[in-house]
C-alpha cells in the first residue's frame, strides 16, 4: 500500500519512483501527494527565502583603489515547475545552508567583477545602479540554478586609505562654500534691494524732470516739425521743377542719341559698301594681275630651269669630248717625250762624258740666272780695289772657282773633261 504525504505553502515535495520501475517524478507544493510503500521515495525541499551576505574585501576598482563592499541579497526557489525541478536536481537532498553557500559564492564573484569595471564615485554615489547591475548579470547563472533573486542591496562600502572619507571632506568643503556663497548673497540681496529703493526714489525725482523737459521738447518740436514741414514743402517743389528738367533734358538727349546712333549705322552702311568696293578693286587692279604675273614669272622660270638642265648637259657633254681630246693629246704627247727621253737616253749612253758635258753646258746659264737673281735687284756693283791687276786676278779666281761649284751642284767635275781649251792651251 502507500501513504497520503501533505504540504505546507513554504516546501514542496517531490515523489519519485513508481511501479514497473517508472521514472515519473511529482512536484507538489501547497498541497498533498500519494507515495507507494518500498518503491517511492519523498523529499522536501525548503522554499522560503535566503538571506545571503556577499562580501567582497579589498577589491580593487577601476581606478585601482582598494574597496570592502557588503551586500545583502533575497533569494528563493523558484516554483515553476520547470525551474523547481532544475532546482530539486541541483539542491535536493542538501540543507539550507549548503544552497546558501553554493548562492553566496555565485553573488560574490559576480559582484568582484563589477567592482573591478567601475570608479568608487560610480559605487559610492549611485548604489542603487550598481545594485541593479550586479543583480541583472548574476540573476542568468542563478536562474539556471533554479533560484529567483527577489533583492538585492549594497550595504556597506568602506575602505582602508580614507579615499571614502576625503571624498565626504570634499563634499562637506563644497557645502560649507555654499553655505558662504548664499551668506554672500544675501548680503548682495539687500545691497541690491536697498539700492532699488533709492534708485526708485531718483527714479519719481526724475519723472517729474523728465515731463518738464518732455513738455518743452514737444513744444520745440512741434515748432521745427512746423518749420520742417514748410522746409520739406518748399524743397519738394524746387526738385520736382528741377526733376521735370531733367527728364526733359534726358529726352532730349536720347533723341540726339537716337539721331547718332541713325547717322552711325548710315556710316557703318556707306563704309561697308567702300569695302566691298575696294576689295572688288583690289581683286581687279592688285590681285588678279598679280596672278598673271606669277603665273607669267612661273612659266618663265620653268622654262629658264629647262634651258639651265639642257645647257648643263650640252657643257657637261663638251666637257667630256675635250677631256677625251686632252687625254688622247696628253698619251700621245706623252709616248712621244718618253720616247724622246728613250732616244737621248741611248745618246747619253753612247757619247759617255760628252753628253753629260753638254748637259751641264745647257745648265750653266739658269744655274748662273738663279745665282745672278739677286743682283737684278741691285742698281751698281762697285769693287773697291786701288790695283786693277787685283781686280782681274779676283775674276780669274772666281773662273777658277766655278767648276767647284758646278762640282757640288751637278755632281760632274768639270776639271776632268778636256773638252774647251782657252787661247794660252789652259784646259777650262
Amino acid at each position: 500500500m502507500g501513504n497520503c504525504h501533505t504540504v505546507g505553502p513554504n516546501e514542496a515535495l517531490v515523489v519519485s519512483g513508481g511501479c514497473c520501475g517508472s521514472d515519473y517524478k511529482q512536484y507538489v507544493f501547497g498541497g498533498w501527494a500519494w507515495a507507494w510503500w518500498c518503491i517511492s521515495d519523498t523529499q522536501r525541499i525548503s522554499l522560503e527565502i535566503m538571506t545571503l551576505q556577499p562580501r567582497c574585501e579589498d577589491v580593487e576598482t577601476a581606478e585601482g583603489v582598494a574597496l570592502t563592499v557588503t551586500g545583502v541579497a533575497q533569494v528563493k526557489i523558484m516554483t515553476e515547475k520547470e525551474l523547481l525541478a532544475v532546482a530539486c536536481e541541483q539542491f535536493l537532498g542538501k540543507n539550507v545552508q549548503d544552497i546558501k553557500n553554493v548562492v553566496l559564492q555565485t553573488l560574490e564573484g559576480h559582484l568582484r567583477s563589477i567592482l573591478g569595471t567601475l570608479t568608487v564615485e560610480q559605487i559610492y554615489q549611485d548604489r542603487d545602479q550598481f545594485a541593479k547591475l550586479v543583480r541583472e548579470v548574476a540573476a542568468p547563472d542563478v536562474g539556471r540554478m533554479g533560484i529567483e533573486i527577489l533583492s538585492f542591496t549594497i550595504k556597506d562600502v568602506y575602505d582602508k586609505v580614507d579615499y571614502l572619507s576625503s571624498l565626504g571632506k570634499t563634499q562637506t568643503a563644497v557645502v560649507q562654500r555654499d553655505a558662504d556663497i548664499g551668506v554672500a548673497e544675501a548680503e548682495r540681496d539687500a545691497g541690491i534691494r536697498e539700492a532699488v529703493c533709492k534708485k526708485e526714489m531718483l527714479d519719481v525725482k526724475f519723472m517729474a524732470d523728465t515731463k518738464i523737459a518732455d513738455s518743452k521738447r514737444a513744444f520745440e518740436l512741434q515748432k521745427s516739425a512746423f518749420s520742417e514741414e514748410v522746409n520739406i514743402k518748399t524743397a519738394e517743389a524746387q526738385l520736382a521743377y528741377e526733376l521735370q528738367g531733367a527728364r526733359e533734358q534726358q529726352k532730349i538727349r536720347q533723341e540726339e542719341i537716337e539721331i547718332e546712333v541713325v547717322q552711325r549705322k548710315k556710316q557703318i552702311a556707306v563704309e561697308a559698301q567702300e569695302i566691298l568696293r575696294t576689295d572688288k578693286e583690289l581683286i581687279a587692279t592688285v590681285r588678279r594681275p598679280a596672278e598673271a604675273e606669277a603665273h607669267r614669272i612661273q612659266q618663265i622660270a620653268e622654262g629658264e630651269k629647262v634651258k639651265q638642265v639642257l645647257l648643263a648637259q650640252a657643257e657637261a657633254e663638251k666637257i667630256r669630248k675635250i677631256g677625251e681630246a686632252e687625254a688622247a693629246v696628253i698619251e700621245a704627247m706623252g709616248k712621244a717625250e718618253a720616247e724622246r727621253m728613250k732616244l737621248k737616253a741611248e745618246a747619253y749612253q753612247k757619247y759617255g762624258d760628252a753628253a753629260k758635258m753638254a748637259l751641264v753646258l745647257e745648265a750653266l746659264p739658269q744655274i748662273a740666272a738663279k745665282i745672278s737673281a739677286p743682283l737684278t735687284k741691285v742698281d751698281e756693283i762697285v769693287v773697291l780695289s786701288g790695283d786693277n791687276s787685283k781686280v782681274t786676278s779676283e775674276v780669274n779666281r772666281l773662273l777658277a772657282e766655278l767648276p767647284a761649284s758646278v762640282h757640288a751642284l751637278t755632281g760632274v767635275d768639270l776639271s776632268k773633261i778636256p773638252l774647251i781649251k782657252n787661247a794660252t792651251g789652259a784646259q777650262v
